[in-house]
């Protein structure tokens, strides 16, 4: 073989080794999309037993007084910056909570219902009694969260919302009506932590 055909073909070798190594890192960061409090969030999921996909819309922190609770994650089909647009629209939706620290299960039962008060007029919450006395069934069994601790609360249409904690589904409330009750209390009109919905929505 000659010498040039030797370099053309060592050329070649070494122009696919870094096509090889450009391509792993670009899939490396389509893996990882963002990375808050030491918590690696995926670009993207699929949820659901039809695997229905989802995109990682925005994240951010939940902050009490100077504790960092959890990081918390919305997916969707496609990213959306309007709050009520996404509580309107009946398709898959994932909202994932990475906690930070433990919270005790009582803590967690009481503040999820301060926040349903606060976000909820009585109207609205008339028609949805008997699903959220589902919500506060589970939540009282429910065991303390330690620090690591993952729940996801999926929306998926026609089923309604699928509680999980670390993998583990847990329990299923129908209708899209409490799923958008449920989610308002990070993106209604009225949150909790504004500036967690506004980071959330991808503002921030």
């Amino acid at each position: 073989m000659r010498a040039t055909q030797i370099a053309q073909i060592r050329g070649q070798s070494a122009r696919f080794r870094l096509v090889l190594a450009a391509s792993l890192v670009i899939v490396s960061g389509l893996a990882t999309a963002l990375e808050l409090d030491g918590v690696k969030l995926p670009e993207r999921a699929r949820i659901g037993p039809d695997g229905s996909a989802v995109v990682l819309n925005g994240a951010g922190v939940r902050q009490q007084a100077v504790f960092r609770i959890y990081v918390a994650a919305l997916y969707l089909p496609s990213r959306n910056s309007d709050g009520e647009a996404i509580l309107g629209q009946d398709r898959p939706r994932r909202l994932a909570l990475h906690f930070l620290r433990g919270v005790k299960a009582k803590q967690f039962n009481e503040t999820t219902n301060e926040a349903l008060r606060e976000t909820l007029t009585s109207e609205e919450r008339r028609p949805l009694e008997s699903r959220m006395n589902q919500l506060n069934d589970f939540l009282a069994k429910m065991p303390d969260i330690v620090e690591g601790t993952e729940i996801y609360i999926d929306y998926l249409p026609k089923t309604g919302t699928v509680i999980s904690i670390n993998g583990k589904e847990q329990r299923r409330i129908p209708g899209a009506d409490f799923n958008k009750a449920l989610m308002r209390i990070w993106l209604g009109d009225r949150p909790r932590d504004p500036k967690l919905k506004q980071a959330m929505l991808g503002a921030l």
